[in-house]
């Protein structure tokens, strides 16, 4: 195997960069990690060395990227937490950038999110477009994707929606529930990624699936299909969030942040795109109706738990 034929990718012991991952390996290329997690079970056995991120040893991280030709980078944290923050994760992304380059890798396929800006009051998507443009300064060649929600078996946001479905006698949206968003299946956004990998174009791709929803509409049609069905009641963001917070403290987890549903409202989870996805998730709900939302998927678990595997919904 060619030493052109090395990939990285963060997080391969994770969520989206588990299937990217595994898109690779089908590929025929080999594939290192980088990785906060040096003792989570490793799923792909010895078809994957994994390396510590190294973010305060740049020289050890430049190390580890010497003979890769691709990255693709999957590492962001969801919220602000004492154990991790997005300040941090712009600061050590950058400095993961910066490696990269002096490894001499010659591309980097980066997981960003719909309607980055940095004008915007929300970390999350403020952060999001410090990091793009940073990469799009450093000179490395680059695909940026920008998806909007991600579905499939490790799932957290439809599986827990679910889960309120069957376990709550009712379900609060924000406000009137019409704000859209358009999922895409987590394996049609590694296909992508790993395509965008071949490429020697830069270019900068709305990772959209195939169906819009409102968020109301979303809601309804993972009840309809669970057979879940529940009345929807209008809340307001500060009585939403509230909840969330309450039920956050039941299961231990941050259920939903007051910017995500600043996001969710002001619909920075939907462009005027074309799809580049093609599973619909209301063909991918139907085919895990029995099992999705049985149990709730905790991020803080995740984010704590550095030995075991994610576990499918």
């Amino acid at each position: 195997m060619s030493e052109q034929n090395m990939h990285a990718v963060t997080g391969a012991f994770g969520y989206s960069g588990k299937y990217i991952t595994l898109k690779l390996l089908d590929r025929g290329y080999s594939v290192i990690t980088l990785t906060n997690s040096l003792r989570r079970e490793n799923p792909f056995g010895e078809r994957v060395r994994a390396f510590p991120f190294n973010f305060d040893k740049p020289e050890k991280l430049i190390a580890s990227l010497k003979s890769v030709a691709v990255l693709y980078n999957t590492y962001w944290v969801r919220f602000n937490h004492k154990m991790f923050n997005q300040a941090d994760a712009v600061k050590n992304t950058i400095i993961l950038f910066n490696a990269a380059k002096e490894a001499g890798v010659q591309r980097i396929v980066h997981i960003s999110i719909t309607n980055p800006s940095v004008d915007s009051k929300l970390e999350y998507f403020s952060g999001k477009a410090k990091l793009e443009e940073a990469l799009i300064k450093s000179g490395l060649h680059y695909s940026i994707l920008r998806p909007a929600v991600l579905f499939g078996k490790e799932d957290i946001l439809i599986n827990n929606i679910a889960w309120a479905l069957r376990k709550l006698p009712v379900f609060g949206v924000f406000g009137d529930g019409q704000y859209r968003l358009q999922p895409i299946y987590v394996e049609d956004l590694a296909e992508l990624a790993v395509e965008q990998g071949k490429s020697k174009e830069d270019v900068i791709t709305n990772a959209i699936g195939p169906e819009t929803f409102t968020y109301k509409e979303l809601v309804e049609t993972i009840g309809d299909i669970i057979g879940k069905q529940k009345p929807i009641v209008s809340c307001s963001p500060t009585m939403g969030y509230i909840a969330g917070l309450l039920i956050g403290k039941i299961v231990g987890d941050v259920m939903i942040t007051r910017d995500e549903i600043t996001g969710l409202m002001n619909s920075l989870l939907y462009v005027d795109s074309p799809p580049v996805g093609k599973t619909k998730l209301t063909e991918w709900v139907k085919e895990h109706r029995d099992s999705l939302g049985r149990k709730y998927t905790s991020e803080l678990a995740r984010r704590k738990d550095l030995e075991s595997e994610y576990k499918s919904n």
